[in-house]
């Protein structure tokens, strides 16, 4: 390894090898050498003059690339593809004089950009499934724990753990509904030509348009894609990769919402993501345990949800048939999306493997709110037995501020229920057990149980060959 130029991160750091290899030089190059097999195996197929021999020589060699030769020979040429198809047609003598015919340079580019993406996809949903996995888990085990909810980052009605869970694993689920949807249409570019007229192939074929429309068939179908791009310029329509980019940007959302909720919880001492026994939290403060995985995907969230914009520019000023500017940026934002994705998912699935519940930390923290969640039921009561709404509502008032006064004023604890039960008014009123929080969270157990049953089982039943490994183990 060299220490004296940058490094990316994302590699060195975050994504796994596994991710890191999808988008390697290797595999890019090794991708384009099947893409010219396929082309001339069904040229050959449709009567061209190509050899066994010549397509059994490019066969051998399709994983040994010499890119010393094709980094001199770019240097020399000034164009990647023609760099490879060089270095390669100095590996097979035979086979050279077709290699790369009737293609241009994006038959290449384009379409291992989008086995690329493919292969991305697939490993993110594996990684997906996994998280919504082990949030199920998490959810079913704290189902029925109350604790404080908030709306607008202020004590509002209880919930459950296990039930504020479940709206992280539903973001989850619905960016797993997004993600099928771009594997299922994700369109191969296919075999169209220098500006998409297949002029050259048409040439190739004498004039044969249903042989050139069978190569084009045939080349997608051996690469593994159902559908193809109807028409294209020199390119694929880069509609394609905003689409697929605003699924990474959508499951960066949610992996970033719920980082934020873990870090505000542990603030609260609620929970806490994992800490090691070696773990430091701070070079100065020895005490501090930092929620650094769930920062970290906050982090590596708001870089991937960046991306979003340069790609959906890309695509509105494709001039014409194509413009080179989406080159550079392509080579940049795709695989650093997925390579963030992934770092973001590892992460999640860490957090969530060993998430630490307080549960009398969370009972004294709701405590200290209840009695305000609980004046509308006090006050119901207090009507029924007699009294009058009005009068009762403003004793409740009254009480209420003078207790958050004291709260606020005095740091002493909430005294609202032995205010009430003193008062005159409340007198005839049962106060006996009006605190006990399991009465104040709704359905939100039996919600847990039903989602699980409806939304979390179907997954696991459907990915349940992607739901072992462990979260420690994917970075290498």
């Amino acid at each position: 390894m060299s220490h004296d130029v940058y490094e990316n991160p994302l590699i060195t750091r975050y994504a796994s090898r596994e991710m890191a290899r999808i988008w390697s030089a290797q595999s890019k190059h090794s991708t384009w050498r099947r893409l010219w097999i396929a082309l001339a195996e069904c040229q050959q197929a449709l009567g061209l003059k190509i050899t066994d021999d010549q397509l059994a020589e490019m066969r051998a060699s399709v994983d040994s690339i010499d890119f010393t030769a094709a980094e001199k020979y770019e240097k020399e040429l000034r164009h990647d593809v023609m760099a490879h198809v060089y270095t390669w047609g100095d590996q097979v003598p035979t086979a050279r004089p077709i290699i790369h015919l009737g293609a241009t340079s994006c038959y290449v580019t384009d379409n291992s950009e989008l086995i690329q993406m493919r292969e991305s996809l697939l490993l993110i949903r594996r990684r997906l499934v996994q998280v919504i996995d082990q949030l199920g888990r998490f959810a079913a085990q704290w189902r029925d724990l109350p604790c404080l909810g908030f709306t607008h980052l202020q004590p509002a009605q209880p919930t459950t753990v296990g039930k504020r869970a479940t709206l992280w694993c539903w973001d989850l689920l619905l960016d797993l509904e997004e993600l099928e949807h771009r594997l299922q249409t994700l369109r191969f570019r296919g075999v169209k030509g220098t500006t998409g007229t297949q002029a050259s192939f048409l040439t190739l074929f004498g004039g044969d348009h249903g042989r050139v429309e069978e190569l084009d068939r045939m080349v997608t179908a051996k690469m593994g894609f159902r559908e193809v791009h109807a028409v294209t310029g020199q390119t694929y329509s880069r509609k394609s990769d905003s689409q697929v980019m605003s699924f990474v940007n959508g499951l960066a959302q949610s992996c970033h919402k719920a980082g934020t909720d873990v870090r505000i919880l542990q603030h609260r001492k609620e929970i806490e993501e994992p800490f090691e026994k070696s773990q430091i939290g701070s070079s100065a403060m020895a005490y501090k345990r930092n929620p650094m995985r769930s920062e970290r995907m906050c982090s590596l969230a708001r870089f991937a949800m960046s991306l979003q914009s340069g790609v959906d520019a890309t695509m509105a000023t494709q001039w014409m048939e194509r413009t080179l500017d989406d080159s550079a940026i392509r080579r940049l934002s795709m695989p650093q999306a997925f390579l963030a994705a992934d770092a973001c998912l590892i992460l999640y699935r860490n957090i969530t493997d060993g998430m630490v519940v307080y549960p009398r930390v969370i009972s004294r923290n709701l405590e200290s709110e209840l009695p305000f969640m609980a004046t509308e039921e006090i006050l119901m009561a207090g009507v029924q037995a007699g009294g009058d709404r009005q009068v009762l509502h403003e004793v409740i008032r009254e009480h209420s501020q003078a207790a958050a006064d004291q709260v606020k004023k005095e740091g002493l604890p909430n005294n609202l229920m032995e205010r009430l039960q003193q008062d005159p008014a409340f007198g005839q009123v049962n106060l006996t057990g009006a605190l006990d929080a399991g009465r104040f969270v709704g359905r939100a157990p039996e919600q847990v149980d039903a989602f699980l049953r409806d939304c979390v089982e179907p997954i696991r039943e459907r990915y349940r060959t992607d739901l072992s490994g462990s979260a420690e183990s994917l970075r290498v």
